[in-house]
């Protein structure tokens, strides 16, 4: 490990979420000196997880996709981590929709097992059904041929891109609804084909269908997966590789500003007033979080910095972690997660909490997914709720720093957390019964973790301009300064760490070339 006084390195990375993680162990792994540095006090990001009184959670961490055995994510991870995290599969059943007043429809894989779960549902919709399938395969192989064009010189990404016009324009152009307007007019299968808009966090209306074609698909080509030990796993398996390698891992350190010399990033500086050097330096805070808080005043690159800005953010959301006592599989809990729509509408967030029931909501029970999970004599688990929601709600606290807000923040909390737990009580009735903890995470929560703007759980929104967007490149126009992490690729952790390689890999070509080597 480097000394403290190390001020110059091969490369420093801001942020260390998956893509921070990904990008500062690839590097180390081609014989780099890296330096990682985290602004919050616990090192991960989203992956990252918390305790209280005997319970644990995961941040941001419900379940993924793309991490079978041979699949390429679970090689790089493999690659990248100083001895392999272990996975285990959620099984065949990975998620329930509860639309309206249907009866709970079981999501399974793959792709073939899912037609037939909403074929024997919607009997009458065999066409528009095959139709959805068809069309997810589609969209995903589209949004496929863009991500590589991330890490390519301009000329050569512009003319993969044109070379694929016609699918991305199809694909990637439209949105997620006005495909599925395309293919059916019954209510309640489109809501089916939309409800799981949350493992991306662009609504119907405003997605590019081939960022929901691109996740939802990943689930149907390999399964779910749960990492053996909870989210924590991603930084205990991985940040060794960076140490081992001569690098350093810092948390509780903020970057106030990025150094540079002849426009030409440097390095940063620190909050506390250190400047430390690098050859180049590499952003894991987000595209908008980069340009907004670390570059210096009046740098130029005007064109650039507007597009990222004209890019709007995520939605935000609350959660409530609960903690359990007692047989909760007995009383209705599982493995598999849970979407939940009463109104029967998907295309929701809840823009008025605390005043009327979340409209959407998501359920999961993570200490279930985990086989090292003990449950003790007194059978703890963990589980979690999820509702969408606007930056709206929490805007007015937005100033103050966690515990410096008024009673009135504290009071709305409270409300938000009762009507919550109210609405899972109605689901889950006897579950409800074992809840012996209960703590509300709010929109202002992520921001303060994160640092993302409106507090944005995936960065910036999925839209047909963003998934487009030439802005997003690996290598921005200022030398020296690379992005990684969701903005680069697409939301959630087999995307940031896509972000993360393809980020060291426009650093060093050494990067793909040892990795397929």
């Amino acid at each position: 490990m480097k000394g403290a006084d190390e001020t110059n390195w091969d490369a420093i990375v801001i942020g260390s979420g998956m893509g921070g993680m990904a990008a500062a162990a690839a590097l180390s792994k081609v014989g780099q000196n890296v330096l990682l540095l985290e602004q919050y006090r616990t090192l991960g990001g989203l992956t990252h997880s918390f305790s209280r009184e005997g319970f644990t959670w995961d941040a941001g961490i419900h379940y993924l996709s793309g991490i079978a055995p041979g699949d390429r994510e679970r090689e790089i991870l493999d690659w990248l981590s100083q001895t392999p995290i272990e996975f285990t599969s959620m099984g065949s059943v990975y998620d329930n929709l509860h639309i309206g007043d249907l009866k709970p429809l079981p999501l399974s894989r793959p792709y073939e097992a899912q037609e037939r779960d909403l074929k024997d549902r919607f009997p009458d919709e065999t066409e528009a059904i095959e139709a959805w399938t068809m069309a997810l395969r589609e969209g995903r192989d589209a949004m496929l041929k863009i991500f590589p064009t991330r890490a390519m010189p301009e000329l050569l990404g512009s003319a993969l891109q044109w070379w694929n016009s016609s699918a991305i324009e199809r694909w990637c152009g439209r949105t997620t609804q006005e495909v599925i307007d395309e293919i059916t007019q019954n209510s309640e299968l489109a809501a089916a084909f939309a409800a799981q808009w949350g493992d991306h966090g662009g609504r119907p209306s405003k997605a590019s269908f081939a960022m929901h074609a691109l996740i939802s698909g990943s689930y149907l080509q390999s399964g779910s997966w749960y990492p053996v030990g909870g989210g924590a796993a991603f930084a205990e398996h991985i940040l060794p590789t960076i140490t081992v390698g001569g690098g350093d891992v810092r948390a509780g350190v903020r970057v106030d500003e990025l150094l540079l010399e002849k426009d030409r990033v440097v390095g940063i500086k620190t909050a506390d007033g250190e400047e430390i050097h690098a050859n180049v330096v590499i952003s894991d805070i987000g595209a908008r979080e980069t340009v907004n808080h670390l570059l210096p005043a009046r740098c130029g690159y005007d064109d650039w910095i507007a597009n990222i800005r004209s890019l709007p953010p995520s939605i935000a959301h609350f959660s409530l972690f609960m903690g359990f006592e007692g047989d909760i599989e007995d009383a209705g809990a599982t493995r598999s997660n849970h979407w939940i729509y009463p109104t029967g509408k998907v295309d929701v967030v809840w823009a008025d909490a605390p005043d009327n029931s979340p409209p959407g909501m998501f359920v999961s029970f993570a200490s279930l997914k985990d086989p090292s999970h003990d449950s003790g004599p007194k059978q703890k688990h963990a589980g979690e709720m999820v509702a969408w929601t606007d930056w709206s709600t929490v805007e007015r606290w937005a100033d103050k720093a966690s515990g410096m807000r008024s009673d009135d923040y504290q009071a709305f909390k409270q409300q938000v957390e009762d009507v919550m737990f109210a609405q899972f009580k109605t689901y889950f009735p006897e579950l409800a019964e074992l809840v012996v903890f209960r703590e509300l995470s709010t929109p202002l929560a992520t921001a303060s973790i994160t640092g993302h703007h409106e507090g944005a759980f995936y960065g910036l929104d999925v839209t047909p301009q963003r998934v487009m967007s030439d802005a997003l490149q690996a290598k921005t126009p200022i030398e020296g300064l690379y992005l990684a992490g969701q903005d680069v690729a697409s939301p959630g952790i087999p995307g940031a760490l896509w972000g993360g390689l393809l980020a060291a890999a426009s650093v060093d070509a050494k990067v793909f070339k040892q990795f397929r080597g």
